[in-house]
């Protein structure tokens, strides 16, 4: 089935040479936007998980500070509560994902595993200031302790972020190396296997039109002059023997003129 598929390729007879290399073209230009498009996507998901996660670091120095703040000066319990909401939904939507800011579910076990040995840390610092009547007797050493002890392990965590985002641009930029080299290789050989044949086809017929041309312009109407002469003469030729000889070097010339058109009609039909 191949072979007879290829077999019709190479005579041109069921496909268009020229359509083949405009639709590869197209379906590669296709293929490598797909690709650069889905790098640029991969790029920002990755770019703002590891926005969010640094931003979990400013989040547990902040509400660290506002518990400070209430124990010994004006307390602002709006800015904690909403560090503290901000806080939790962004740690569930760094593991789980959030298809409302664009965050993908985390899929790397290892950094799955740092975010297992967080998650004590982030639960203490949560329960622990989660009741705004007790803030004046939590033991701030402990939660400092604990946020010191997050700000480790998400300092980690935004690294081996950072290092997978580094390594997934590398690998689609191989990808899209490789990519390129496949189609330069596809058109590389349809310009052997197609373009060049269709090129020397075209070479071949010109030089048939060539040489219908020359049978056109020089024995064609080399014999058709010959033929009008004859005829002139025999109209003024009075002489009988003269006049049969005449005649039949005009049937030479006919001969001849009808062999120079079964030329030109070969030659049309080889062109054909």
């Amino acid at each position: 089935m191949w072979k007879k598929i290829l077999s019709k390729l190479k005579s041109g007879k069921s496909f268009n040479n020229y359509y083949l290399l405009v639709f590869t073209v197209i379906v590669l230009t296709i293929v490598i936007q797909s690709i650069i498009q889905f790098s640029l996507a991969r790029q920002r998901q990755d770019a703002l998980r590891i926005n969010v996660a640094g931003r979990q670091r400013m989040l547990s120095q902040s509400i660290v500070k506002s518990v400070y703040e209430c124990r010994y000066g004006t307390c602002d319990y709006g800015k904690l509560r909403l560090a503290m909401n901000k806080f939790s939904n962004s740690n569930i939507s760094l593991q789980k994902g959030n298809d409302a800011t664009g965050i993908p579910k985390l899929d790397n076990v290892e950094i799955q595993k740092n975010f297992d040995r967080l998650q004590p840390y982030l639960n203490f610092i949560l329960e622990t200031t989660n009741d705004f009547n007790q803030l004046k007797s939590i033991d701030l050493e402990k939660l400092s302790a604990a946020s010191d002890q997050f700000l480790i392990i998400m300092d980690t965590i935004v690294g081996q972020l950072q290092k997978a985002s580094e390594e997934d641009v590398e690998t689609l930029m191989v990808i899209e190396l490789e990519l390129a080299v496949f189609s330069l290789l596809i058109l590389i050989i349809e310009i052997f296997f197609f373009i060049n044949p269709s090129i020397k086809k075209m070479a071949i017929q010109n030089q048939k039109l060539k040489e219908i041309a020359w049978h056109q312009t020089h024995a064609f109407n080399s014999h058709m002059k010959n033929i009008k002469n004859y005829n002139h003469v025999l109209k003024i030729e009075k002489n009988v023997e003269h006049k049969e000889e005449l005649i039949s070097f005009l049937m030479e010339e006919l001969t001849d003129l009808e062999g120079v058109s079964e030329n030109m009609v070969k030659s049309l039909e080889k062109q054909a």
